[in-house]
């Protein structure tokens, strides 16, 4: 699906040096296969490679063997193991990370949370889904349908990624404007920690203000504390009327003008604001041969979402919206629908953006929150800091309604200079302008080292330093990774 170069290992690309962690030999492979069955073990190096790479090809490990547990229980035997006899490990679940934080550096030990995906209950009463950590985001919300309720959590990797993957990089999406991210909405977990103990917090309370949220500690940790195996989720009502528009405008300001409109206009109903720039949608017209949606093509192009209980009050809503904005002139031309087919057809053109620009490059893929004034200035900043290089092109697309913009630069392969260019300059320019260097796909391996310079201050790094050792003294758990 997308664009492959598998002729590198991050240990050589990136010169990183290998901790002081044990090495695995066939006495250690038999142990696992005794606790998970000869099934659940993988050493064919064929059967290895997918684990080894990530989503985008950017990373690439060199694991020798992958473990596919069933239960908890499986995976605090595991973990025994792992840290009585000093053996790294990296958990998986989806493996769609794109800052390289679900997949081996060298050769740690991959767990896969796959093979967990029991669905142990869903409470209409209270909305909450109680689920294995390795239940794909797409199965949770086909299965809440069934009983009048949705994942509040929906993005493009939806088919793939597992709510275990979602919680512990606290993936937000494209509806955090209505219903907040994972860290929002993770109600109860289940944990391993590195020694095999089982933390239990599986509580489905809403309010539960006894002692430390210790639950929080695990949302956006990435697999360097423990092992999410299980989770408890809240879940918003299904909306009966869901509405989208895709609109088209000359000028950034005047996306920013429309959201500021859409959000007096649509208020209760608004449930999503999207952006992308033209370069963004050129890559999905002329690489994935998606239809172009307007007659005349714009500088800049929004979806903007409603979902409510009455199509008609919402179409009503939406219409009055779509009116005053092309008669204030701040957006060209636009279309609406309700038709699920239609919408589902308008949302493939956003949620495919990233695979449209991979055909046939690398892409260099960022992912940062700004000021709503400096959102895409980014962009510019960085085409004009990468002139005369072999960039083919630099663009920003994203969820302008929580202020979250995905920076994209392509080339025709991987180069070192590109990216000596890029780095750390534009997280050092993220940094001035007050934003965050990484909105929702986490720091992982590829933006470890600037967490300390670009991100938090020496008092907060110092705290998270404290915390790992005290749940992870040997530092066995997704190493090189934050």
């Amino acid at each position: 699906r997308f664009h492959s170069q598998l002729n590198f290992f991050t240990k050589d690309r990136y010169n990183v040096k290998r901790g002081n962690f044990g090495v695995i030999t066939d006495k250690h492979v038999q142990q696992f296969e005794r606790i998970l069955g000869a099934k659940g073990v993988l050493t064919n190096p064929d059967d290895i490679e997918p684990y080894n790479v990530d989503c985008l090809k950017m990373v690439r490990g060199c694991s020798k063997i992958v473990l596919r547990p069933t239960s908890t229980p499986e995976v605090s035997d595991i973990l025994r193991i792992c840290n009585q006899d000093n053996f790294a490990v990296c958990p998986q679940g989806g493996n769609t990370s794109i800052v390289g934080g679900s997949v081996p550096v060298f050769d740690e030990i991959v767990i896969s949370t796959s093979l967990m995906n029991n669905i142990l209950k869903v409470d209409d009463l209270a909305g909450t889904i109680s689920c294995d950590a390795g239940c794909v985001l797409e199965r949770l919300d086909a299965e809440l349908a069934k009983h009048g309720l949705m994942m509040p959590l929906d993005l493009a990797a939806k088919g793939t990624c597992q709510i275990g993957g979602n919680i512990s990089t606290s993936a937000g999406g494209l509806r955090v404007l209505r219903y907040g991210s994972m860290q929002a909405n993770t109600l109860g977990l289940q944990v391993v920690l590195a020694d095999g103990s089982v933390l239990d917090l599986m509580n489905a309370l809403k309010k539960d203000n006894t002692g430390y949220h210790l639950r929080q500690l695990f949302i956006g940790a990435e697999g360097t504390l423990g092992v999410v195996t299980k989770a408890v989720i809240q879940c918003p009502v299904r909306p009966q009327s869901t509405c989208l528009a895709f609109l088209g405008m000359d000028e950034f300001s005047n996306v920013l003008s429309t959201f500021q409109l859409a959000k007096k206009q649509l208020s209760e109903t608004l449930s999503a604001c999207e952006m992308m720039d033209a370069v963004s949608m050129e890559s999905v017209v002329n690489n994935l041969n998606l239809k172009r949606l307007l007659s005349t093509a714009y500088e800049f192009y929004m979806i903007i979402e409603t979902q409510g209980s009455r199509e008609d009050h919402d179409n009503e809503k939406m219409e009055g919206f779509l009116e005053k904005a092309i008669t204030s002139g701040i957006i060209k031309d636009g279309t609406f629908t309700s038709d699920p087919a239609k919408i589902n057809n308008l949302w493939q053109i956003r949620e495919r953006i990233l695979e449209a620009l991979t055909v046939g490059h690398y892409s260099y893929s960022y992912d940062f929150t700004l000021p709503l004034d400096k959102y895409y200035e980014v962009v510019h900043v960085l085409k004009k800091r990468l002139e005369g290089t072999n960039v083919v092109s630099v663009t920003g697309f994203g969820h302008i309604g929580d202020g979250n913009i995905h920076l994209n630069i392509q080339s025709k392969m991987f180069d070192h200079e590109i990216q000596s260019l890029i780095e750390p300059y534009v997280f050092e320019w993220i940094s001035a302008q007050g934003g965050s260097i990484s909105a929702e796909h986490g720091i992982g391996f590829k933006k470890a080292e600037y967490l300390a310079k670009y991100g938090k201050s020496p008092e907060a790094v110092n705290i998270m330093a404290k915390i790992k050792l005290a749940l992870d003294p040997k530092g066995i758990m997704n190493p090189y990774k934050i």
